[in-house]
């Protein structure tokens, strides 16, 4: 049911609908979307700040330019909730029962005014350039506009810098908006954010000013959250016959004071209460973030001198209690997590213990440097991995696909713990050894106390958890609990006694313990919290092709699966414990 239906923005189904608005009404709309922002997000969680921040540059935007005519991309994409009330998909934001019709980030299958499906930073310069020169080339008369957008940090990532060098030999329109609200995630890192500062205190006119340096065209506006000001700005710059920077002062979290007052907190929420700003699902007092934090404590203090190092999202890992306490010991790169891998692998070069904290989903921009600079030189650099698991996230978002991308890669040991006391046994050993890289993937599923079975990982002994015949279920990490509830089942189903294995990593084999389970074993059944293809269970099944053993991997699908619910997904995949049982039993009646 539309809660709203006496909102001003019912009216609106197309950006052509606001361009007879007055300034007062456009201001109403404002205020009403804000409005459906924070309702939309207290329920289902999503972007906060960056949405309330760019809620008068999106509705400018759309008065002044011609969307889709004109293009507009999106960085990040994570500040175009306003963007989509606009363009046809205001039920998604007014209607409750419609919320999930509409994702957070642009999408194509959405609307026509989409024209990328976006959700990772510093894209949108190199995505206006290509369609800027694509305009020229197909029609040079051309008078459509291109826009970029981008701001919340994103100037920070290498490829925003690599699209400013470029757009300077765009030879007719470009606009890049930069919406500076002084934060990414967290605070903005690095000079160039400094830069920005200057830009903003001297009005636009400070002679420091990358922009102008690279030899685009620059102007600024003060105050980004006017409607009137920004009007006229669009204005200014639409038809521009040559490439143009418009930098733009606003407000992150505007109109709501806790965010306004809470940046970092609010840049995105978890479903929440309006009144107390507390989450409705508290979290967890211990998490497996807070045990590694703790361990890198006592081992600074007992003389480790380990220096922790990440790439614009402190909270994720509980970073902001390590820098507090070692500020000398902590490195924030911004987004950049090229930068946070090189510099790692120096840092170890040099004889300190770089600890790397890293999201899943961004960790794929640094791919090379994983290669050339990490696995190649190896250093004994240490990496704790998060997100890394099939989850209910955008497509831009997804955290399936490490293991594969990250366990071929030479001179590298990846560790899948199951427990607090197995990832902290891995991480002690990780920033002991100097022989290569060490990767541990933090689990992702509620913690776990099981006691690690060894304490030192140069080579790995499989956990023979239990002991039977017939199955064997080899359970990765995060889903230890998964293969106990298939060995249970298998029990009472099938009355099978099956062995259940903790293989600790997803790089090595303990070859005797594969050799051994052929004596008296029919099945080996790997589940891994991410991509079949690419991942654990095939490297099982490569060792078991000679052999006259079955083998059956559960895990994700090589696909992007885009908001959708977990047990969904992991009906999709057999990933419940009656379909996997039902799947073994199968196997098992095939072969007789």
């Amino acid at each position: 049911m539309n809660l709203h239906p006496d909102y001003l923005l019912n009216e609106v189904n197309e950006p052509e609908d606001i361009k007879g608005m007055t300034l007062q009404q456009l201001q109403q709309l404002a205020t009403e979307m804000r409005t459906l922002v924070l309702e939309r997000d207290e329920k289902i969680g999503g972007h906060v700040g960056p949405i309330l921040g760019a809620m008068e540059l999106t509705i400018a935007l759309h008065y002044v330019f011609d969307s889709p005519h004109d293009k507009v991309i999106w960085d990040v994409s994570h500040q175009s909730y306003a963007h989509k009330m606009l363009t046809g998909r205001k039920l998604g934001f007014l209607d409750p029962d419609h919320y999930e019709d509409v994702t957070g980030y642009t999408n194509p299958e959405e609307s026509d005014h989409d024209l990328f499906e976006v959700g990772h930073t510093s894209t949108s310069i190199a995505l206006a350039v290509g369609e800027a020169e694509a305009r020229d080339l197909q029609d040079p008369q051309s008078k459509d506009d291109v826009i970029a957008v981008i701001g919340d940090g994103s100037l920070s990532g290498g490829l925003a810098f690599e699209g400013l060098n470029n757009a300077t030999k765009v030879k007719g329109n470009l606009i890049i908006v930069v919406n500076d609200n002084e934060m990414s995630i967290d605070e903005n890192q690095g000079g160039l954010y400094q830069g920005l500062k200057e830009l903003r205190a001297s009005n636009g006119q400070a002679s420091n000013n990358i922009f102008t340096f690279m030899g685009l065209d620059y102007r600024y506006v003060e105050d980004g959250n006017d409607l009137a000001t920004m009007i006229e700005a669009f204005q200014g710059v639409k038809d521009v016959d040559h490439p143009v920077v418009l930098h733009v002062h606003t407000l992150k979290g505007k109109g709501f004071k806790p965010a306004e007052e809470e940046k970092m907190r609010y840049h995105w929420r978890s479903p929440f209460d309006p009144k107390t700003g507390a989450d409705l699902q508290p979290a967890p007092k211990e998490t497996y973030s807070g045990a590694i934090i703790d361990e890198l404590e006592r081992l600074i203090e007992a003389g480790t001198p380990i220096a922790a190092i990440n790439a614009a999202i402190p909270g994720a890992f509980d970073l902001k209690r390590f820098e507090k306490k070692y500020p000398d010991r902590y490195f924030d790169v911004g987004i950049a997590e090229q930068m946070s891998v090189s510099s790692a692998v120096a840092m170890a070069q040099a004889g300190i213990r770089p600890v790397l904290f890293e999201n899943s989903t961004f960790l794929q921009r640094a791919y090379d440097q994983l290669i050339h600079d990490m696995a190649l030189n190896g250093e004994p650099v240490v990496m704790i991995v998060r997100n890394g698991s099939i989850k209910e996230n955008s497509a831009t978002h997804q955290g399936s696909f490490d293991i594969a991308y990250l366990s071929s890669l030479p001179n590298v040991d990846y560790l899948a713990p199951t427990s607090v006391e197995e990832l902290i046994s891995m991480l002690d050993w990780a920033l002991t050894q100097a022989e290569n890289p060490v990767i541990i993937r933090q689990p992702e599923q509620k913690l776990l106390h099981r006691p690690a079975t060894q304490d030192n990982y140069d080579t790995i002994d499989y956990e023979i958890a239990h002991q039977g015949s017939e199955v064997a279920i080899m359970a990765v990490g995060g889903f230890w609990e998964l293969g106990e509830e298939v060995l249970a089942q298998l029990k009472s189903k099938l009355n099978i006694d099956a062995t259940l294995i903790n293989p600790k990593t997803v790089t090595n084999i303990d070859q005797q313990d594969l050799h051994y389970l052929q004596e008296d074993h029919d099945l080996v059944v790997t589940l891994e919290d991410g991509m079949v293809a690419g991942g654990f269970g095939e490297t099982i099944s490569r060792y078991y092709g000679p052999t006259n053993m079955k083998v059956l991997n559960f895990g994700s699908q090589r696909e992007f699966a885009d908001n959708v619910p977990l047990d969904v997904m992991y009906e999709w995949y057999h990933l419940t414990p009656e379909q996997i049982v039902d799947d073994i039993e199968r196997v098992l009646h095939s072969s007789l």
